[in-house]
């Protein structure tokens, strides 16, 4: 069991207060906003508007937008004994670690740890077995250097947007097939779900798996071919990289102040 302080309540730290619940951890979670703090209360140990509370916390999840960082950690008194883990985009170790006593781990999880399936990427350095305690509760994570976050948080913070996008193409489709909305949406997502599992449990490549499904003459290789004589995949390349872009662009200004 860890006891874990959660700064920041809104959507990314609501995901990981309630997917942190799925755990035997003791949780509390800390907003300005009492609203916030309800919609998570019946996941969490404990809730308060009080930012000292992290100070008796193990592990402390800063979970503020990037915007508010600064005056988060200037208020915040944390110990050599403590670790800070920071998941605001573009804002470097640090830039955190220069504003703290705690030890700082960077951490670029995504909504998905609401239902423990979050993927993260999570910096080397300042990694302890807490932290990967609480990372292994809300879904799988990967080690990367420092200078990997800003595509990472492209690939994985972002890619949730980019992945809803392609479920709303396919439930379109199959609603102008003939399905009824409700229909279409368990069957697209639920094939999104199986594929990904697939490829994370399955030795084959993507290539091989795509082989696996399209039968000679079948209807599966008819569809491939729309894609691949298509620029779908440039497209989605094109919007990760324009999410890493901005997310250089955040560490940017961060860098400069």
């Amino acid at each position: 069991m860890v006891d874990v302080s959660v700064i920041g309540c809104g959507n990314m730290g609501g995901a990981l207060v309630k997917g942190l619940a799925r755990g035997e951890h003791r949780v509390t979670a800390i907003d300005a906003d009492p609203d916030a703090l309800a919609a998570i209360e019946a996941y969490s140990t404990e809730t308060t508007t009080d930012l000292s509370a992290a100070t008796e916390s193990d592990v402390v999840v800063l979970a503020v937008k990037p915007g508010v960082v600064t005056s988060v950690l200037e208020d915040l008194n944390l110990s050599a004994d403590q670790t800070l883990v920071t998941v605001a985009a573009g804002v470097s170790t640090t830039f955190v670690a220069d504003r703290t006593d705690a030890t700082v781990v960077r951490v670029m999880p995504n909504l998905a740890a609401e239902t423990g399936d979050m993927a993260a990427a999570v910096t080397r350095d300042g990694l302890s077995e807490d932290v990967r305690e609480l990372l292994e509760t809300v879904g799988e994570y990967a080690v990367i250097d420092e200078d990997l976050m800003d595509v990472s948080t492209a690939v994985n913070g972002s890619g949730p947007a980019f992945v809803f996008y392609l479920i709303g193409a396919m439930k379109e489709a199959g609603i102008e097939g003939g399905l009824d909305p409700e229909q279409a949406e368990t069957l697209a997502a639920q094939t999104f779900k199986g594929a990904a599992e697939t490829v994370l449990r399955d030795d084959r490549s993507v290539d091989e798996l795509i082989d696996a499904v399209c039968s000679p003459n079948g209807t599966t290789i008819e569809g491939m071919e729309v894609l691949w004589d298509s620029d779908v995949e440039g497209k989605v390349i094109e919007a990760v990289q324009a999410a890493e872009r901005r997310s250089a662009e955040i560490a940017e200004e961060f860098h400069d102040e």
